[in-house]
């Protein structure tokens, strides 16, 4: 288990709201013993104690259910450099020592490549780790001199592209009662799924992350990435075995199947917006354009919705509808799975039966299954719920990422050729998207996004 962690871009709101509370968590756990070495460095013109007392400020704002004692030895771990991840000489200061350690690009993807290289001209100690934040790279191109660039330095399985959706509690029971359920995978298919919905809907606004945000927008932020990533574990073959290799390859399988997307179907298939001004909880929200940082010219999308469909097997017939949008009247967070009907109804009982569906819920975690029972009624319909709670995880996601790279644990990593891939399926959204042909529909704050079609 490596002992030294890296962050560069350690004062941002990354480290402040994740990494540090995922350090804690670890340390709580007892997952980190004395000798734990963590160097944070940006540009910021500090020393380590300005830094440690930034670091238990946040700490006691984000981290405040862990223990003061692991909150304060996570604190006093920390050593702080001014570095510029350009600068060689910096960057050699940072993690200089002859064991190996894990470094944390906390930074805009605009900046990896030049990281690397730099990581690379300063000396790297062998064993190290490289750990990158979503997404990676910003589109196919960038994506593959990424992965090139980081061959040249280590090797893939001490790359460790990291999706903190990966390591949420729902998201891997997903996988969980797919295979563990002899109920549910004989029918995991088209035949008797119709849609399959992945969706994460929010209230929240722009929360200070204009800098990264008007520059992403909802497709590179929420669905390049994150929803992607849950198609996969939604639409893959069952694996061999929950080891890296086995597991990643089936998720590169579904997205090599992802039917390639054409002109007409970016027109039809795809939608963007941009919230307006509004309410949300009573509460007067300004538009996405008045927001402070927001460049209007950039025609950022604050909504996001892509179909797609799979040409396997399995999957023929059936739509994934991944969606994400912010500012909207409701927080939904799931991903839903909608049976087809039944083919006949033998008896004269009267009211709606609606087609079953499985709910995974992502935030709150939880699980839901739609079904019809009898009403109160005679002869009636009634709609039936059963609801169960997740376990509550021992780790939050980052700390569990965090753990499987101080372990050197890949399996949640995404792989360099399932990076590529991700950005090879939206690769038409984009180009069409940057050429405004998909219209950039706006919609009120509070609402429920741009009008269906």
């Amino acid at each position: 288990m490596i002992d030294r962690l890296a962050i560069f871009g350690a004062t941002g709101d990354l480290s402040a709201r994740y990494l540090l509370p995922g350090l804690t968590a670890l340390w709580t756990a007892g997952h980190l013993g004395e000798g734990f070495q963590l160097a944070c460095a940006d540009r910021s013109d500090w020393d380590t104690e300005r830094f440690r007392s930034w670091a238990t400020a946040q700490l006691e704002r984000h981290g405040g259910d862990y223990p003061a004692d692991a909150r304060k030895a996570i604190v006093a771990s920390a050593r702080f450099h001014r570095a510029d991840v350009t600068d060689p000489a910096g960057v050699a200061a940072v993690i200089a020592g002859d064991r190996p350690i894990a470094v944390y690009l906390a930074l805009p993807p605009a900046l990896f490549s030049r990281s690397v290289s730099t990581l690379h001209r300063a000396g790297l100690p062998a064993g190290s780790r490289i750990v990158l934040e979503k997404p990676f790279g910003e589109d196919l191109d960038s994506a593959v001199e990424l992965n090139r660039v980081l061959a040249e330095l280590v090797p893939e399985d001490a790359v460790f592209r990291v999706d903190h959706f990966l390591a949420m509690t729902t998201v891997e029971n997903v996988l969980g009662s797919r295979l563990a359920n002899r109920v549910l995978e004989p029918l995991w298919n088209s035949a008797h799924i119709a849609e399959v919905e992945i969706v994460w809907d929010e209230r929240l606004t722009l929360e200070g992350r204009a800098g990264y945000y008007d520059h992403a927008g909802a497709l590179k932020d929420m669905v390049q990435n994150h929803l992607l990533q849950l198609l996969c574990l939604v639409a893959m073959e069952p694996p061999i075995s929950l080891g890296e290799r086995d597991l990643r390859n089936r998720k590169v399988d579904v997205l090599r199947s992802v039917r390639p997307l054409t002109g007409e179907d970016v027109l039809r298939r795809t939608r963007r917006g941009r919230y307006l001004a509004g309410r949300i909880d009573g509460h007067e929200v300004p538009a996405y354009t008045d927001e402070d940082g927001v460049d209007p010219s950039r025609d950022t999308e604050t909504f996001a919705e892509v179909v797609l469909e799979l040409d396997s097997w399995r999957w023929s017939g059936t739509k994934f509808r991944l969606r994400s949008g912010k500012a909207l009247r409701r927080d939904r967070m799931e991903v839903a799975v909608h049976f087809r009907p039944v083919p006949h109804l033998p008896f004269g009982h009267s009211g709606d039966v609606l087609p079953n569906v499985l709910r995974f819920g992502l935030d709150p975690e939880g699980l839901t299954l739609d079904l019809t029972g009898t009403g109160s009624r005679a002869r009636t319909f009634a709609p039936l719920r059963l609801t169960a709670q997740m376990p509550q995880s021992e780790l939050p996601p980052y700390g569990r990422l965090l753990l499987d790279v101080l372990t050197g644990n890949p399996a949640l990593s995404i792989r360099g050729d399932e990076a590529e891939e991700a950005w090879r399926v939206l690769a038409p959204v984009l180009s069409a998207w940057s050429e405004n042909l998909v219209p950039l529909e706006g919609y009120p704050a509070g609402s429920d996004g741009p009008a269906p079609r």
